[in-house]
């Protein structure tokens, strides 16, 4: 074996367009280094791929390993205390690192598209979405006017923005969170780039514009021949799209592979486990494969593997040996010491991957006031419509109506998930639930949380109620004080509803909470800008934890987090209905998360409920066409 990779690349593949077949992004070597209080920060480190015009590349990973930030260094938009200190990144033989920003200015955005990981931040919260896909077709094509505008109204279509001649003119604040990814999507494409950069970018979606923008990206690889670097912790995504896969942990490239031999024969530990951490309806009941601990902080100094401390297979060497990618045939290569001549007979011997979880968390007394499989919460006939305002005066001229007459029951100690697409009224639906939406909306109907109606709540009986049931949001930048530290933001829920403890059990119960949603202490310091989406989605889980609710909204609260961190999260769920009897009302379109979670489900469309029942049978036996489009859609791998 070699310690020398193979080139990262795909077998060519005919393609129009513009440029030629053998059009290449390459990066070579490349290290970026970020300044930071602890010191310098080695956020990749020798990282070498070339993708193609044509082909799929996978950059699969967990949070904070590099993905994003190899992403941002290729379009030179490394945040300020950022930079390259080693390496290359060239297109077509031209070095792009050399050019002046005038120059780079022409690339980005023109050559190479990139679709960012949260929306709500990539767009322009006063200016009218049309304007701003009207301004990049514009800068990158010679269509103006009209013909921009047509091109814009085309392109929102395309990517499944109802009636596109309206929402043109709609400003960002009044789309969904998957209807905003949309617009990004619909941004990018519409100058046609030769290579794209979609960091997560159906991670928002539901999975039939999932579906469609997937099918969209591989139409347009077809037409054009554009290249797609997709940057992404949804393996079956990956499995569907990807000709080559690469691996990345901890800010290096761990196991480069074709995207089926990745997914039939994984060989780096890590892989292994990852796949092994998806939920399914064949591991409902089980706990999942969760990777224990977290990705170190790149500021260490490393004398051995950086998966080591995580890693169920570490022998002899492996904390003191720096392993290389080594290459295994022509295609494959894996950063580990088991693929090397220093690899023991005993090391080989081990077969099998552990179900690694996470500690069961300490748990208060339980509620026993309502039998499990009692209705906790019970909604009837919810109704909930906006205002439209028009005019200086913004009077009101009529209303929109986003739920219209749901009714379901979530029991005690059970699991109900609420599914359908963006814009259906599940996110709505949750919201008025926990009373967030008084004042901006009408609300008709019930919502009884053990007996008692929310809806007839002020003062402090709602907050005495508020500690019964929290919310996990969808958007975690969003819903994070990025002016408040974690330990802040994590306790100020504790000050609130639950002012009997002590700032010495407060202390306790939030180093508690740091240790079960996969962080690590020193993150408490630190401000929520200077996390990762997916480490911020696991703060916004333990604030929801943090008073012991008994009722917990989620809304996507798994769609930012990688795969290993799902399954840490769905385990501790899973563990706190146990000991608790913690009902879930879970918003997702993930239908693997659904099968492996929810006892219960409920079907929405266009405000209303198109089907509900026991999940295994509305899955194996839908009675509504909706709900069989929806299946259908759902993206599935096999894990080898």
């Amino acid at each position: 074996m070699s310690a020398t990779p193979p080139v990262a690349r795909a077998p060519g593949r005919p393609h129009g367009g513009r440029g030629a077949s053998s059009t290449t992004l390459e990066i070579t070597g490349l290290e970026v280094a970020l300044d930071a209080d602890a010191g310098l920060v080695k956020a990749i480190d020798g990282l070498t791929l070339a993708i193609t015009r044509g082909e799929t590349f996978a950059l699969v990973g967990e949070s904070g390993c590099g993905k994003s930030m190899t992403a941002l260094a290729l379009m030179r938009l490394l945040p300020e205390n950022g930079r390259v200190v080693g390496g290359s990144i060239a297109l077509e033989g031209q070095d792009l690192l050399a050019l002046p920003e005038a120059g780079m200015r022409a690339v980005r955005g023109g050559r190479i598209g990139m679709i960012f990981q949260e929306p709500g931040t990539s767009l322009n919260p006063v200016i009218k979405v049309g304007a701003q896909i009207i301004e990049a077709i514009e800068t990158h094509t010679p269509l103006r006017g009209q013909a921009s505008r047509a091109k814009a109204i085309e392109w929102l279509g395309r990517v499944g923005i109802p009636e596109p001649a309206l929402r043109i003119d709609e400003y960002p604040f009044r789309l969904s969170g998957g209807q905003k990814q949309r617009v990004m999507i619909a941004m990018t494409l519409a100058s046609e780039p030769d290579f794209l950069i979609a960091d997560e970018p159906t991670t928002a979606l539901d999975v039939t514009i999932q579906a469609q923008i997937l099918e969209l990206l591989k139409d347009l690889q077809r037409e054009q021949g554009m290249g797609l670097l997709l940057i992404t912790h949804d393996l079956a995504v990956v499995s569907r799209m990807a000709d080559r896969v690469a691996l990345m942990y901890a800010g290096q490239i761990i196991e480069v592979a074709e995207a089926a031999d990745f997914f039939a024969a994984p060989r780096h530990p890590y892989a292994r486990l990852l796949l092994h951490a998806l939920p399914d309806a064949g591991r409902r009941g089980e706990s999942l494969a969760a990777i224990r601990g977290s990705v170190p902080p790149l500021w260490l100094r490393f004398d051995g593997c950086r998966f080591e401390p995580r890693c169920d297979r570490a022998f002899g060497p492996c904390p003191t040996t720096l392993p290389a990618l080594t290459r295994l045939d022509a295609t494959r290569s894996v950063r580990c010491l088991l693929y090397t001549e220093l690899a023991t007979p005993e090391a080989l011997a081990i077969q099998g991957v552990p179900a690694l979880t996470a500690p069961a968390p300490a748990a208060p007394p339980a509620f026993t006031d309502i039998p499990s499989g009692a209705p906790l919460l019970q909604v009837e006939n919810l109704a909930v419509r906006f205002p439209i305002r028009r005019g200086l005066l913004q009077r009101t001229t009529g209303v929109f109506s986003a739920v219209d007459g749901v009714s379901f029951d979530v029991a005690a100690g059970k699991t109900l998930a609420l599914v359908g697409e963006s814009g259906c009224g599940k996110t709505t639906t949750g919201k008025a639930i926990v009373q967030l939406l008084r004042g901006a909306a009408i609300i008709e109907g019930s919502a009884r949380l053990a007996g008692q109606d929310l809806f007839s709540l002020d003062g402090e009986a709602l907050r005495a109620a508020r500690r019964g049931i929290q919310i996990i949001f969808q958007d975690p930048f969003a819903s994070l004080n990025p002016r408040m530290r974690v330990l802040a933001i994590l306790e100020e829920g504790l000050l609130a509803l639950r002012p009997e403890m002590g700032a010495g059990e407060r202390r306790a119960r939030i180093d508690e909470l740091v240790e079960q949603v996969g962080l690590r202490r020193d993150s408490l310091d630190r401000f929520p800008h200077e996390f990762s989406g997916g480490q911020r989605q696991r703060i916004a889980i333990a604030r929801a934890l943090a008073v012991q609710p008994r009722l917990i909204v989620c809304d996507e609260p798994t769609s930012a987090l990688d795969v290993s961190v799902q399954a840490q999260i769905l385990n501790l769920l899973g563990q706190l209905q146990r000991d608790l009897g913690l009902s879930l009302l879970f918003i997702t379109h993930n239908i693997g998360v659904v099968e492996y979670l929810a006892d219960d489900i409920v079907v929405m469309q266009r405000g209303r409920v198109e089907e509900q029942g026991p999940t295994s049978e509305v899955l194996a036996h839908p009675q509504s066409a909706y709900t069989r489009t929806l299946l259908d859609a759902v993206p599935r791998m096999t894990v080898g």
